[in-house]
C-alpha cells in the first residue's frame, strides 16, 4: 500500500513548501508525487492480493486499476490548476494539499475490505471536498455550495451509518468476507434477517447520495454550479468514479446472492435518474449546470454495472468512468478558460469559438460527442459495455429507456457545437496555456483511442 502511503504524506510537504514560500515548486512535486503513487500502483498488478492491515484493506486488480484510473483524472485536473488558485489566493498550497487529502481518501474507497474502511475513506474524500466547495471565501455562491453539500453529506452519511450498523447487528461482523460467508450460509430469503435487508436499503440511499443518483441528487446542480469550476471538475470526474467503485465492490463482494432484493431497487432508482438527469438538462442555459445535470444521468448509466452484476461489471465501470471523466475534464477545462475570457457560463459564450479558437473547439466537440455516446468515441464504447450487460440479464426495457434518454442527451450536448461553428459572436481570440493544451490534447487523443481500440482498457479485468 506504498501508493496510499504516499498519497497520504505529499499534502504535508506541500503544506510544508507553503510555509516556505516555494510556490513555484508545489506542481512539480505534487505532479511527481502523484506519478510515484502511480508507479507503486501498477507495480503491484497481479501481485498475490491478500487483505492487508489485519484484514481491512485488499489492494487487488479492482483497486489498482481505479486508483490509477483517479491518480491519473487528478494528475490532469492539478495540471489545469496552474494559475488557478493564485486567483483566489495567496495561500495555494492548502488546496493542493486539500485535493491530495480527498485523494486518499479515494484511495481507501476503492480498497476497502471493511465496511469501516469504506466509511472512513468516504468522510476523509467529503471533508475535503466541503472544504474545497467553499475554498472562494468571498463568493457567495461558493459559500452556498459548500454548506448545501456539507448538510446533504452529512445526511447521507447517516443514512450509511445506520446501515452499516444493521449490517453488524445482523451478520456481527464488518468485514466483507464475513459478511458474503453469512449470506451464502442463508440460502433462503426467510432465513434473512429484516435487519440485514434494512440495512443494505439503507446503504443503498447513502452511496447513491454519494454518488448522485436521483432522487437523492438534489445537492448536485447547486453544489456544482456554486463550487469553482476546477473542484467541480474533481468531484465530477474522481469523486464519481470512486464512488461507483466502492458501491460495486460492495455490492459484488456481498450482496450479488440477494440480488433478487435489491436489484427491483436499483431498477427504479436508475430509471429515474436517467429521466431527471437528460430531461432537466435540456432546459439549462449555463453549461456548468447542464454538466451538472449531465453528470446525474451518467450516474444513471453507471448504475447498469451493479443492476446487471456479473462477471464483467468491473470492466464495464472503469470503460465507462475512463471514458467519462476525460471528456468531462475536456469540458470543464474549456468552460474554465472561456469563463476567464466571456465572465460567464452560458451556452452564448461559445459562439463563434471555432472560427478562433480550432483547437479548443475541436476537443470539445470530442468531448460531447464522448459524452453523447456516438460511435468512434469512449463514450459510445461505454454506453455499449454497459447496455451489453444489461442485456445478458435480460433488462430489455432498461436499455431502451436508456437509449431513449441517450438520444434525449444528444440535444444538449449538440447545443454547445452548434455555438461554436455555426453562429457568429464578436470575440478575440482565446489564449490557450501550454498546460491546457497538453491536457487537453491528451484527453481528446485517449478518447478517440478508447473508441477505436476499447482492448486497450476493457482487458485489465
Amino acid at each position: 500500500m506504498n501508493t496510499l502511503i504516499i498519497i497520504s504524506v505529499l499534502p504535508l510537504v506541500l503544506l510544508y513548501l507553503g510555509l516556505y514560500k516555494a510556490q513555484k515548486a508545489l506542481l512539480p512535486v505534487t505532479v511527481i508525487g502523484l506519478l510515484a503513487a502511480l508507479g507503486f500502483a501498477v507495480a503491484e498488478w497481479n501481485s498475490s492480493a491478500v487483505p492487508i492491515y489485519s484484514g481491512m484493506m485488499l489492494f487487488d486488480n479492482f483497486s489498482i486499476a481505479f486508483s490509477a484510473i483517479t491518480i491519473i483524472s487528478t494528475i490532469l485536473i492539478i495540471f489545469l490548476s496552474r494559475g488557478y488558485f493564485e486567483k483566489i489566493s495567496n495561500h495555494i498550497a492548502e488546496y493542493y494539499a486539500i485535493i491530495l487529502f480527498s485523494l486518499a481518501g479515494i484511495i481507501v474507497m476503492v480498497s476497502f475490505y471493511n465496511l469501516t474502511m469504506l466509511f472512513i475513506g468516504i468522510e476523509i474524500m467529503s471533508v475535503s471536498l466541503y472544504i474545497l466547495a467553499g475554498i472562494k471565501k468571498s463568493d457567495f455562491a461558493s459559500n452556498e455550495a459548500a454548506l448545501k453539500y456539507f448538510l446533504m453529506g452529512a445526511f447521507s452519511t447517516g443514512f450509511l451509518l445506520f446501515g452499516v450498523a444493521l449490517i453488524y447487528g445482523a451478520t456481527g461482523s464488518f468485514s466483507l468476507e464475513t459478511i458474503r460467508d453469512w449470506v451464502l450460509d442463508h440460502p433462503h430469503a426467510k432465513d434473512i434477517t429484516p435487519m440485514f435487508y434494512t440495512g443494505v436499503l439503507l446503504i443503498i440511499v447513502g452511496l447513491c447520495f454519494k454518488v448522485g443518483a436521483a432522487p437523492f441528487h438534489f445537492w448536485t446542480p447547486d453544489v456544482y454550479e456554486g463550487s469553482p469550476t476546477l473542484i467541480t471538475a474533481f468531484m465530477s470526474t474522481v469523486v464519481k468514479t470512486a464512488g461507483f467503485a466502492a458501491f460495486l465492490r460492495l455490492f459484488s463482494a456481498c450482496f450479488a446472492p440477494l440480488s433478487d432484493f435489491w436489484v427491483p431497487v436499483l431498477l427504479v432508482i436508475t430509471i429515474v435518474t436517467l429521466f431527471i438527469g437528460n430531461i432537466t438538462a435540456l432546459y439549462q442555459h449555463s453549461f456548468k449546470r447542464m454538466l451538472a445535470f449531465s453528470s446525474i444521468s451518467h450516474a444513471g448509466y453507471l448504475l447498469f454495472a451493479i443492476v446487471a452484476l456479473g462477471a464483467n461489471s468491473g470492466s464495464s465501470v472503469l470503460t465507462y468512468a475512463t471514458a467519462y471523466s476525460i471528456a468531462s475534464i475536456i469540458a470543464f477545462g474549456a468552460l474554465i478558460l472561456v469563463q476567464q475570457q466571456q465572465g460567464s457560463d452560458s451556452f452564448e459564450s461559445f459562439n463563434g469559438l471555432a472560427k478562433k479558437n480550432p483547437f479548443l473547439a475541436l476537443v470539445l466537440t470530442i468531448a460531447m460527442l464522448s459524452l453523447a455516446g456516438i460511435p468512434l468515441t469512449a463514450g459510445f464504447i461505454g454506453k455499449f459495455y454497459m447496455f451489453s450487460s444489461a442485456l445478458m440479464q435480460m433488462q430489455v426495457w432498461l436499455v431502451v429507456l436508456a437509449v431513449v434518454n441517450a438520444i434525449i442527451s444528444i440535444f444538449y450536448y449538440f447545443r454547445v457545437i452548434v455555438a461554436m461553428y455555426f453562429r457568429d459572436a464578436e470575440r478575440t481570440e482565446l489564449v490557450v496555456p501550454v498546460y491546457y493544451k497538453l491536457v487537453l490534447g491528451f484527453s481528446a487523443i485517449v478518447t478517440i483511442l478508447i473508441g477505436v481500440y476499447p482492448s486497450l482498457i476493457s482487458r485489465f479485468f
